[in-house]
Protein backbone atom coordinates (compact mmCIF):
# COMPACT_ATOMS: atom_id res chain seq x y z
CA UNK A 1 0.00 0.00 0.00
CA UNK A 2 1.41 3.71 -0.83
CA UNK A 3 0.52 5.43 2.55
CA UNK A 4 1.83 9.15 2.52
CA UNK A 5 1.23 12.25 4.65
CA UNK A 6 1.01 15.63 3.81
CA UNK A 7 4.54 16.43 5.04
CA UNK A 8 6.12 13.47 3.52
CA UNK A 9 8.12 14.61 0.03
CA UNK A 10 6.50 12.61 -2.71
CA UNK A 11 2.83 13.96 -1.37
CA UNK A 12 2.53 16.35 -3.93
CA UNK A 13 3.76 15.06 -6.92
CA UNK A 14 1.20 11.58 -5.71
CA UNK A 15 -2.19 13.62 -5.44
CA UNK A 16 -1.21 15.57 -9.02
CA UNK A 17 -1.09 11.74 -10.49
CA UNK A 18 -4.38 11.23 -9.21
CA UNK A 19 -6.21 13.66 -11.93
CA UNK A 20 -6.90 11.42 -13.69
CA UNK A 21 -8.03 11.24 -17.73
CA UNK A 22 -9.46 7.74 -19.26
CA UNK A 23 -7.18 7.47 -21.79
CA UNK A 24 -6.05 3.58 -23.14
CA UNK A 25 -2.46 2.33 -22.78
CA UNK A 26 -1.40 1.87 -27.40
CA UNK A 27 -1.17 -1.58 -26.55
CA UNK A 28 -4.29 -2.13 -25.39
CA UNK A 29 -5.36 0.12 -28.18
CA UNK A 30 -3.89 -1.62 -31.27
CA UNK A 31 -5.26 -4.48 -29.93
CA UNK A 32 -8.82 -3.94 -29.40
CA UNK A 33 -8.45 -2.71 -32.74
CA UNK A 34 -6.95 -5.59 -34.15
CA UNK A 35 -9.75 -7.71 -32.61
CA UNK A 36 -12.73 -5.48 -33.94
CA UNK A 37 -11.51 -5.62 -37.51
CA UNK A 38 -11.03 -9.61 -37.05
CA UNK A 39 -15.15 -9.62 -36.13
CA UNK A 40 -15.70 -7.30 -38.64
CA UNK A 41 -14.42 -9.24 -41.62
CA UNK A 42 -14.52 -12.64 -40.27
CA UNK A 43 -17.65 -13.07 -38.33
CA UNK A 44 -18.52 -15.72 -36.37
CA UNK A 45 -15.47 -17.42 -37.79
CA UNK A 46 -13.59 -15.18 -35.54
CA UNK A 47 -15.78 -15.89 -32.57
CA UNK A 48 -15.14 -19.09 -32.41
CA UNK A 49 -11.11 -17.89 -32.48
CA UNK A 50 -10.96 -15.60 -30.28
CA UNK A 51 -13.10 -17.63 -28.01
CA UNK A 52 -10.87 -20.41 -28.00
CA UNK A 53 -8.04 -17.96 -27.65
CA UNK A 54 -8.92 -15.95 -24.81
CA UNK A 55 -10.94 -18.18 -22.76
CA UNK A 56 -9.95 -21.83 -23.86
CA UNK A 57 -13.20 -22.82 -24.85
CA UNK A 58 -13.72 -24.92 -27.99
CA UNK A 59 -17.41 -23.79 -29.48
CA UNK A 60 -18.50 -24.28 -33.04
CA UNK A 61 -20.79 -21.30 -34.17
CA UNK A 62 -24.07 -22.90 -32.95
CA UNK A 63 -22.97 -23.23 -29.56
CA UNK A 64 -22.42 -18.77 -29.81
CA UNK A 65 -25.63 -18.60 -28.59
CA UNK A 66 -26.71 -20.13 -24.15
CA UNK A 67 -29.52 -22.96 -25.72
CA UNK A 68 -33.19 -22.86 -24.20
CA UNK A 69 -31.60 -26.73 -22.62
CA UNK A 70 -29.05 -25.12 -21.35
CA UNK A 71 -31.20 -21.91 -19.53
CA UNK A 72 -33.51 -24.82 -18.45
CA UNK A 73 -31.16 -26.93 -16.53
CA UNK A 74 -29.30 -23.59 -14.86
CA UNK A 75 -32.71 -22.87 -13.42
CA UNK A 76 -32.70 -25.97 -11.79
CA UNK A 77 -29.43 -25.82 -9.96
CA UNK A 78 -29.86 -22.56 -8.78
CA UNK A 79 -31.12 -22.86 -4.82
CA UNK A 80 -33.88 -21.03 -3.37
CA UNK A 81 -31.76 -18.62 -1.53
CA UNK A 82 -30.49 -17.44 -4.88
CA UNK A 83 -33.59 -17.04 -6.52
CA UNK A 84 -34.73 -14.83 -3.33
CA UNK A 85 -31.95 -12.72 -3.64
CA UNK A 86 -32.18 -12.08 -7.44
CA UNK A 87 -35.82 -11.46 -6.86
CA UNK A 88 -35.25 -8.75 -4.09
CA UNK A 89 -32.49 -7.41 -5.56
CA UNK A 90 -34.48 -7.07 -9.32
CA UNK A 91 -37.83 -5.25 -7.08
CA UNK A 92 -35.36 -2.66 -5.30
CA UNK A 93 -33.83 -1.61 -9.41
CA UNK A 94 -37.75 -1.65 -11.10
CA UNK A 95 -38.77 0.75 -8.39
CA UNK A 96 -35.86 3.13 -8.88
CA UNK A 97 -35.66 2.79 -12.49
CA UNK A 98 -39.26 4.47 -12.44
CA UNK A 99 -38.32 7.44 -10.87
CA UNK A 100 -35.13 8.13 -13.72
CA UNK A 101 -37.41 7.27 -16.70
CA UNK A 102 -38.37 10.08 -18.61
CA UNK A 103 -42.04 10.64 -19.53
CA UNK A 104 -43.50 12.53 -22.70
CA UNK A 105 -44.06 15.91 -22.60
CA UNK A 106 -45.79 19.00 -24.98
CA UNK A 107 -45.92 22.82 -24.33
CA UNK A 108 -46.01 25.94 -26.54
CA UNK A 109 -43.19 27.74 -27.56
CA UNK A 110 -43.28 31.67 -27.84
CA UNK A 111 -44.87 31.89 -31.40
CA UNK A 112 -47.46 28.98 -30.62
CA UNK A 113 -45.91 26.06 -32.01
CA UNK A 114 -46.24 22.57 -30.26
CA UNK A 115 -43.31 21.40 -29.02
CA UNK A 116 -42.38 18.03 -27.09
CA UNK A 117 -40.57 15.40 -26.65
CA UNK A 118 -41.49 11.58 -26.77
CA UNK A 119 -39.33 8.49 -24.80
CA UNK A 120 -39.90 5.07 -26.26
CA UNK A 121 -37.30 2.55 -25.20
CA UNK A 122 -34.75 0.97 -27.95
CA UNK A 123 -35.87 -1.95 -30.01
CA UNK A 124 -32.66 -4.11 -29.14
CA UNK A 125 -29.96 -3.19 -26.37
CA UNK A 126 -27.04 -5.32 -26.01
CA UNK A 127 -25.69 -5.57 -22.26
CA UNK A 128 -22.03 -7.13 -20.92
CA UNK A 129 -21.61 -8.76 -17.97
CA UNK A 130 -17.97 -9.81 -17.22
CA UNK A 131 -17.34 -13.49 -16.18
CA UNK A 132 -13.68 -14.07 -15.46
CA UNK A 133 -12.33 -14.04 -11.92
CA UNK A 134 -16.60 -14.36 -10.92
CA UNK A 135 -20.18 -14.73 -11.83
CA UNK A 136 -21.07 -11.43 -11.27
CA UNK A 137 -24.69 -12.32 -10.98
CA UNK A 138 -25.43 -8.75 -9.69
CA UNK A 139 -23.73 -6.69 -12.86
CA UNK A 140 -26.76 -9.19 -14.56
CA UNK A 141 -29.69 -7.37 -12.63
CA UNK A 142 -28.14 -3.69 -12.76
CA UNK A 143 -27.72 -3.65 -16.70
CA UNK A 144 -30.55 -6.28 -18.50
CA UNK A 145 -32.90 -5.23 -15.03
CA UNK A 146 -32.62 -1.42 -16.21
CA UNK A 147 -33.34 -2.17 -19.27
CA UNK A 148 -36.24 -4.39 -18.70
CA UNK A 149 -37.74 -1.66 -16.62
CA UNK A 150 -37.40 0.21 -19.43
CA UNK A 151 -39.90 -2.60 -21.88
CA UNK A 152 -36.52 -3.03 -24.16
CA UNK A 153 -38.10 -5.90 -26.43
CA UNK A 154 -35.12 -7.18 -27.61
CA UNK A 155 -31.89 -7.52 -24.98
CA UNK A 156 -28.68 -9.47 -25.76
CA UNK A 157 -26.48 -10.52 -23.50
CA UNK A 158 -23.16 -11.28 -23.94
CA UNK A 159 -20.41 -13.18 -21.14
CA UNK A 160 -17.66 -15.25 -21.42
CA UNK A 161 -18.02 -19.01 -21.02
CA UNK A 162 -15.44 -21.42 -19.20
CA UNK A 163 -12.80 -23.31 -20.95
CA UNK A 164 -15.68 -26.04 -21.09
CA UNK A 165 -17.73 -23.78 -23.04
CA UNK A 166 -20.43 -23.58 -20.19
CA UNK A 167 -21.47 -20.07 -18.34
CA UNK A 168 -22.10 -19.95 -14.85
CA UNK A 169 -25.92 -20.96 -13.85
CA UNK A 170 -26.54 -18.62 -11.22
CA UNK A 171 -25.15 -15.98 -14.06
CA UNK A 172 -27.75 -17.24 -16.32
CA UNK A 173 -30.80 -17.31 -14.08
CA UNK A 174 -30.22 -14.06 -13.16
CA UNK A 175 -30.18 -13.02 -16.72
CA UNK A 176 -32.83 -14.51 -17.43
CA UNK A 177 -35.16 -12.96 -14.84
CA UNK A 178 -33.82 -9.95 -15.82
CA UNK A 179 -34.97 -9.82 -18.88
CA UNK A 180 -32.42 -11.13 -21.51
CA UNK A 181 -33.72 -12.64 -24.60
CA UNK A 182 -30.84 -14.08 -26.05
CA UNK A 183 -27.39 -14.71 -24.63
CA UNK A 184 -24.38 -15.23 -26.32
CA UNK A 185 -21.24 -17.25 -24.79
CA UNK A 186 -18.57 -14.70 -26.27
CA UNK A 187 -16.53 -12.45 -23.72
CA UNK A 188 -13.68 -9.47 -23.91
CA UNK A 189 -13.40 -6.97 -26.84
CA UNK A 190 -14.48 -9.49 -29.31
CA UNK A 191 -17.91 -9.96 -27.25
CA UNK A 192 -18.59 -5.89 -27.21
CA UNK A 193 -17.44 -6.07 -31.34
CA UNK A 194 -20.52 -8.87 -31.80
CA UNK A 195 -23.13 -7.05 -30.40
CA UNK A 196 -22.12 -3.64 -31.99
CA UNK A 197 -21.30 -5.11 -35.75
CA UNK A 198 -23.46 -8.48 -35.49
CA UNK A 199 -22.34 -11.22 -37.47
CA UNK A 200 -24.02 -13.65 -39.56
CA UNK A 201 -25.64 -15.54 -36.61
CA UNK A 202 -26.15 -12.58 -34.45
CA UNK A 203 -27.95 -9.32 -34.98
CA UNK A 204 -26.99 -6.26 -34.23
CA UNK A 205 -28.18 -3.84 -30.89
CA UNK A 206 -29.09 -0.06 -30.98
CA UNK A 207 -26.99 0.39 -27.97
CA UNK A 208 -24.41 -1.30 -25.64
CA UNK A 209 -24.28 -1.35 -21.79
CA UNK A 210 -22.19 -2.77 -19.17
CA UNK A 211 -18.74 -2.80 -17.50
CA UNK A 212 -15.71 -5.26 -18.22
CA UNK A 213 -12.07 -5.09 -18.02
CA UNK A 214 -9.50 -2.04 -19.76
CA UNK A 215 -10.37 -4.19 -23.57
CA UNK A 216 -13.79 -4.05 -22.69
CA UNK A 217 -13.65 -0.74 -22.34
CA UNK A 218 -11.38 0.34 -25.36
CA UNK A 219 -13.83 -1.82 -27.40
CA UNK A 220 -16.75 0.42 -26.38
CA UNK A 221 -15.03 3.55 -26.87
CA UNK A 222 -13.43 2.04 -30.49
CA UNK A 223 -16.95 1.30 -31.71
CA UNK A 224 -18.75 4.77 -31.19
CA UNK A 225 -20.95 5.56 -33.47
CA UNK A 226 -21.63 2.19 -35.20
CA UNK A 227 -23.26 1.94 -31.85
CA UNK A 228 -24.30 4.65 -28.95
CA UNK A 229 -22.57 3.19 -25.25
CA UNK A 230 -23.66 4.06 -21.62
CA UNK A 231 -20.44 5.04 -20.10
CA UNK A 232 -16.92 3.64 -19.97
CA UNK A 233 -17.03 1.47 -16.80
CA UNK A 234 -13.41 -0.41 -16.16
CA UNK A 235 -11.85 -2.22 -13.20
CA UNK A 236 -13.73 -1.52 -9.53
CA UNK A 237 -13.02 1.70 -7.73
CA UNK A 238 -13.31 3.53 -4.18
CA UNK A 239 -12.46 6.18 -2.24
CA UNK A 240 -12.94 6.68 1.29
CA UNK A 241 -13.09 10.13 2.58
CA UNK A 242 -13.62 10.11 6.56
CA UNK A 243 -12.59 12.17 9.57
CA UNK A 244 -11.76 11.26 13.10
CA UNK A 245 -15.49 10.18 13.94
CA UNK A 246 -14.82 7.36 11.65
CA UNK A 247 -15.06 3.80 12.28
CA UNK A 248 -12.05 1.85 11.11
CA UNK A 249 -12.96 -1.53 11.16
CA UNK A 250 -15.74 -0.55 8.97
CA UNK A 251 -13.43 1.83 6.65
CA UNK A 252 -10.78 -1.26 6.33
CA UNK A 253 -13.77 -3.88 5.32
CA UNK A 254 -15.31 -1.52 2.71
CA UNK A 255 -11.49 -0.85 1.47
CA UNK A 256 -10.80 -5.06 1.39
CA UNK A 257 -14.21 -5.19 -0.26
CA UNK A 258 -13.43 -3.51 -3.25
CA UNK A 259 -9.87 -4.76 -3.65
CA UNK A 260 -11.26 -8.51 -3.75
CA UNK A 261 -12.59 -7.70 -7.66
CA UNK A 262 -8.96 -8.06 -7.96
CA UNK A 263 -7.02 -6.80 -11.55
CA UNK A 264 -6.87 -3.16 -11.93
CA UNK A 265 -9.13 -1.92 -9.06
CA UNK A 266 -8.15 0.61 -7.39
CA UNK A 267 -8.81 1.09 -3.45
CA UNK A 268 -8.11 4.99 -1.81
CA UNK A 269 -8.47 6.05 1.48
CA UNK A 270 -8.47 10.34 2.55
CA UNK A 271 -8.72 11.26 6.40
CA UNK A 272 -7.33 14.23 7.95
CA UNK A 273 -6.80 12.04 11.39
CA UNK A 274 -3.40 10.21 11.27
CA UNK A 275 -4.70 8.27 14.52
CA UNK A 276 -8.00 7.01 12.60
CA UNK A 277 -5.15 5.97 8.86
CA UNK A 278 -3.14 4.03 11.56
CA UNK A 279 -6.14 2.08 12.73
CA UNK A 280 -7.60 1.72 9.40
CA UNK A 281 -4.16 -0.23 8.35
CA UNK A 282 -4.15 -2.04 11.58
CA UNK A 283 -7.92 -3.52 11.28
CA UNK A 284 -6.69 -4.45 7.46
CA UNK A 285 -4.21 -6.59 8.69
CA UNK A 286 -6.36 -8.15 11.32
CA UNK A 287 -9.51 -8.78 8.38
CA UNK A 288 -7.27 -9.80 5.58
CA UNK A 289 -6.76 -13.33 6.83
CA UNK A 290 -9.57 -13.95 6.96
CA UNK A 291 -10.50 -13.45 3.91
CA UNK A 292 -11.03 -16.40 0.72
CA UNK A 293 -9.63 -14.16 -1.98
CA UNK A 294 -7.08 -13.11 -0.09
CA UNK A 295 -4.11 -13.78 -2.49
CA UNK A 296 -6.19 -11.11 -5.05
CA UNK A 297 -6.65 -8.63 -2.54
CA UNK A 298 -2.80 -8.80 -1.65
CA UNK A 299 -2.08 -8.06 -5.28
CA UNK A 300 -4.42 -4.71 -5.30
CA UNK A 301 -3.21 -3.58 -2.13
CA UNK A 302 0.22 -4.02 -3.49
CA UNK A 303 -0.01 -2.09 -6.81
CA UNK A 304 -3.16 0.08 -6.89
CA UNK A 305 -4.54 1.00 -3.10
CA UNK A 306 -3.28 4.25 -1.16
CA UNK A 307 -4.32 5.76 2.24
CA UNK A 308 -3.63 9.59 2.00
CA UNK A 309 -3.53 11.81 5.55
CA UNK A 310 -4.05 15.95 4.57
CA UNK A 311 -4.26 18.67 6.55
CA UNK A 312 -7.87 19.40 6.06
CA UNK A 313 -10.95 17.71 5.12
CA UNK A 314 -11.23 20.64 2.51
CA UNK A 315 -8.09 18.74 0.88
CA UNK A 316 -9.79 15.32 0.92
CA UNK A 317 -12.84 16.65 -0.91
CA UNK A 318 -10.27 18.20 -3.07
CA UNK A 319 -8.79 15.08 -4.27
CA UNK A 320 -11.63 12.91 -4.38
CA UNK A 321 -13.05 15.65 -7.17
CA UNK A 322 -9.76 15.13 -8.80
CA UNK A 323 -9.81 11.42 -8.51
CA UNK A 324 -13.57 11.07 -9.77
CA UNK A 325 -14.00 7.91 -8.13
CA UNK A 326 -16.37 5.34 -9.15
CA UNK A 327 -17.53 4.62 -5.22
CA UNK A 328 -17.34 7.84 -2.55
CA UNK A 329 -17.67 6.90 1.02
CA UNK A 330 -18.37 10.26 2.75
CA UNK A 331 -18.42 10.11 6.61
CA UNK A 332 -17.97 12.79 8.73
CA UNK A 333 -19.46 14.91 11.62
CA UNK A 334 -20.37 17.97 9.18
CA UNK A 335 -22.04 15.90 6.25
CA UNK A 336 -24.27 18.90 5.15
CA UNK A 337 -21.31 20.70 5.14
CA UNK A 338 -19.61 18.27 2.68
CA UNK A 339 -21.82 16.92 1.09
CA UNK A 340 -22.45 19.27 -1.67
CA UNK A 341 -18.74 19.85 -2.50
CA UNK A 342 -18.24 16.25 -4.54
CA UNK A 343 -19.39 16.43 -8.02
CA UNK A 344 -17.67 14.03 -9.58
CA UNK A 345 -17.96 10.48 -8.10
CA UNK A 346 -20.02 7.85 -9.79
CA UNK A 347 -22.02 7.31 -6.60
CA UNK A 348 -21.75 8.33 -2.66
CA UNK A 349 -22.43 6.34 0.15
CA UNK A 350 -23.77 8.50 2.83
CA UNK A 351 -22.84 7.68 7.08
CA UNK A 352 -20.83 4.81 8.60
CA UNK A 353 -23.49 2.45 8.41
CA UNK A 354 -23.28 2.34 3.97
CA UNK A 355 -21.40 -0.19 2.65
CA UNK A 356 -20.76 0.24 -0.45
CA UNK A 357 -21.69 -3.80 -1.02
CA UNK A 358 -25.15 -2.89 -0.66
CA UNK A 359 -25.35 -0.95 -3.61
CA UNK A 360 -23.29 -4.04 -5.20
CA UNK A 361 -25.89 -5.95 -5.07
CA UNK A 362 -29.22 -4.91 -3.74
CA UNK A 363 -29.99 -0.91 -2.93
CA UNK A 364 -31.46 -0.19 -6.17
CA UNK A 365 -29.15 2.10 -8.31
CA UNK A 366 -26.84 0.57 -11.08
CA UNK A 367 -23.34 -0.16 -9.51
CA UNK A 368 -22.29 0.19 -13.54
CA UNK A 369 -20.65 4.10 -12.91
CA UNK A 370 -17.65 5.31 -14.14
CA UNK A 371 -14.61 4.63 -13.78
CA UNK A 372 -10.70 6.01 -14.43
CA UNK A 373 -11.65 9.16 -14.08
CA UNK A 374 -14.52 9.29 -16.66
CA UNK A 375 -16.55 10.76 -13.71
CA UNK A 376 -15.86 14.32 -14.92
CA UNK A 377 -17.72 13.53 -18.07
CA UNK A 378 -20.08 10.51 -17.36
CA UNK A 379 -22.85 9.55 -15.06
CA UNK A 380 -23.35 5.86 -13.75
CA UNK A 381 -26.56 3.70 -15.92
CA UNK A 382 -30.02 4.96 -15.62
CA UNK A 383 -33.27 3.58 -16.65
CA UNK A 384 -33.33 6.24 -19.35
CA UNK A 385 -30.46 5.76 -21.09
CA UNK A 386 -32.03 2.84 -22.35
CA UNK A 387 -35.18 5.51 -23.82
CA UNK A 388 -34.60 7.10 -27.21
CA UNK A 389 -35.51 10.75 -27.14
CA UNK A 390 -37.20 12.22 -30.40
CA UNK A 391 -38.02 15.94 -30.49
CA UNK A 392 -41.65 16.79 -31.63
CA UNK A 393 -42.97 19.91 -33.26
CA UNK A 394 -46.17 20.89 -34.71
CA UNK A 395 -46.65 24.00 -36.20
CA UNK A 396 -50.60 26.06 -37.42
CA UNK A 397 -50.72 28.92 -39.83
CA UNK A 398 -50.56 30.95 -36.72
CA UNK A 399 -47.65 29.77 -35.47
CA UNK A 400 -45.62 29.75 -38.63
CA UNK A 401 -47.00 33.75 -39.60
CA UNK A 402 -45.31 34.63 -36.24
CA UNK A 403 -42.01 32.71 -36.64
CA UNK A 404 -41.49 33.59 -40.31
CA UNK A 405 -39.66 36.89 -39.43
CA UNK A 406 -37.08 35.00 -37.29
CA UNK A 407 -36.59 32.27 -39.81
CA UNK A 408 -35.91 34.73 -42.69
CA UNK A 409 -33.00 36.29 -40.75
CA UNK A 410 -31.83 33.51 -40.64
CA UNK A 411 -32.21 32.28 -43.71
CA UNK A 412 -30.57 35.16 -44.86
CA UNK A 413 -27.70 35.40 -42.47
CA UNK A 414 -26.88 31.90 -43.10
CA UNK A 415 -27.40 31.80 -47.02
CA UNK A 416 -30.13 29.61 -46.74
CA UNK A 417 -32.90 31.07 -48.85
CA UNK A 418 -34.74 27.49 -49.51
CA UNK A 419 -35.00 27.46 -45.35
CA UNK A 420 -37.35 31.14 -46.01
CA UNK A 421 -38.95 30.09 -48.47
CA UNK A 422 -40.21 26.40 -47.35
CA UNK A 423 -41.70 28.62 -44.55
CA UNK A 424 -43.00 31.60 -46.42
CA UNK A 425 -44.79 29.15 -48.88
CA UNK A 426 -47.13 27.71 -46.37
CA UNK A 427 -48.99 31.31 -45.93
CA UNK A 428 -49.13 32.12 -49.71
CA UNK A 429 -51.28 28.93 -50.07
Amino acid sequence: MKILSHSDPGFVSFVSRLNRRAVPESGVRDLVSEIISQVATQGDKALVELTRRFDGAKLSTKDLFVSDEEIDAAGRKVSAATKRAVSRSLKNIRDFAKHSLRKDWSARNAEGALVGERFTPFDRVGVYVPGGKAPLVSTALMTAGFAQAAKVPEILAATPCGPDGSVNPELLYALVRAGATEIIKVGGAQGIAAMALGTRSIRPVDRVFGPGNKFVVEAKRQLIGAVSIDLLPGPSEILVLADKSANPDFIAADLLAQAEHGGDSVVGFVTDSKALLNRVVKAMEKQLPTLSRGRIIRDVLKSGTFLLHVRSFADAVSICNAFCPEHASLICEDEKRWLPEIRTAGAIYLGADSPVAVGDFLAGPSHTLPTGGGGRSFSGLRADQFQRRTSIVRLDKRSVAKSLPVVEEFARIEGLDAHGRSTAIRLES
